[in-house]
């Protein structure tokens, strides 16, 4: 939302920008590995209030940043804290919800990323066309205060407890030992990254940049988008709850793919917003599965590591998608560049969920049913 002013300011073009956004997609991975191996070890709780507080201090940091370098190096520090928090947060999730309703609950958890974008868009409309663009930063830093609810409230899961290791050469054979099905992971992640990336990042900036839409238009578009994300990702959650994770995926990315003309090429303001919508609905109504289907197919003594650093190698992979957008839409039109990457996305992630595994409603104690 605040590309065009940091661009701006630092006197700097969109694509330069948007390569900070990739910096941060890109170090993602480092911070699933080390926060995704302390989970292992020594629960749940402590990697993810380390991790929720060191990307809440350097979002922070980022609204003081005298120029792009400064910029630059603190969203790739923000990519390795916001890497370790997803992981270790949807183990946690997981862990916790009943077998029978993991679906829904999983959709719950990853539609808590589109309440915030809608927050974020609700600041957008009221405080940058007064403070700017770092104020955004500063307040971007609250999710610290979640910490204090971690600590009082949540508990380690039992199944964190059954399946705790403490011996590195059988933590080290069991990840070896499940190679292939944690490729799959990451190519089913690479998928699911180039299509949430590609449908979202720069969307804020096609709608000022291309047609021509205020900073509160755009919140209030970004808005309405989001409110279809979260109602997308807990209907497709409850149903792959009914029928099944891949199924519903695979219904809810065919849908995105039949709304791209809609979504980009509308020719009317109130089409747009519903073409808005309706992408949303079926992109995080696919994501929303994510969180139960990674875990699921998750080793019990590694489902700290194993979902997130699957998921975050494959936000590396994506990760140049929305700097290859800025690019194309640069050249041609953002509507062309995001229309023709969204459709192929879409239907390329709806052929690799078909082509792999489910174990929808497994077990995560021990004892319990393969």
């Amino acid at each position: 939302m605040v590309l065009d002013a940091i661009a701006r300011d630092f006197a700097r073009s969109r694509p330069e920008i948007a390569l900070t956004l990739t910096a941060s997609l890109a170090m993602r991975p480092l911070g699933a590995l080390l926060f995704g191996i302390m989970a292992d070890r020594h629960g749940r709780r402590l990697p993810l209030m380390l991790a929720i507080v060191f990307y809440s201090v350097v979002e922070m940091l980022s609204g003081l940043a005298p120029d792009y370098r400064t910029f630059l190096v603190l969203r790739l520090l923000f990519g390795v804290a916001m890497g370790g928090e997803w992981g270790v947060g949807a183990s946690l999730a997981m862990e916790s919800a009943p077998e029978k309703r993991r679906g829904v609950v999983s959709g719950l958890l990853q539609e808590g990323y589109a309440l915030g974008y809608l927050l974020a868009a609700a600041v957008y409309f009221a405080v940058f066309p007064r403070y700017g663009w770092r104020a955004m930063f500063f307040i971007g830093g609250l999710p610290a205060l979640l910490t204090l609810f971690v600590r009082a409230r949540v508990k380690e899961p039992e199944a964190w407890h059954e399946h705790r290791s403490t011996d590195w050469a059988a933590y080290g054979r069991a990840i070896t030992g499940h190679w292939q099905r944690f490729l799959y992971l990451v190519l089913l992640m690479t998928m699911m990254n180039f299509i949430s990336h590609g449908t979202q990042d720069l969307y804020p900036t096609f709608l000022q940049g291309q047609r021509h839409f205020s900073p509160q238009a755009t919140a209030a578009v970004t808005m309405v988008s989001m409110v279809g994300a979260i109602a997308g990702g807990l209907l497709f959650g409850m149903h792959s709850d009914r029928r099944g994770r891949r199924r519903a995926m695979i219904t809810a990315m065919l849908g995105g793919a039949l709304f791209v003309p809609l979504w980009v090429l509308a020719p009317t303001t109130p089409a747009i917003v519903v073409g808005a919508f309706c992408m949303q609905f079926m992109v995080q109504g696919a994501w929303g599965i994510i969180p139960a289907h990674l875990n699921e197919l998750s080793p019990g003594a590694l489902r700290g590591f194993f979902p997130g650093f699957a998921y975050q190698l494959g936000v590396l992979l994506a990760s140049s998608i929305t700097y290859v957008e800025a690019l194309l839409g640069e050249h041609f039109s953002y509507a062309a560049a995001m229309g023709a990457l969204a459709a192929g996305v879409l239907l390329g992630g709806a052929v690799v969920t078909w082509l792999g595994p489910e174990a929808r409603g497994v077990s995560f104690r021990r004892g319990g049913h393969p």
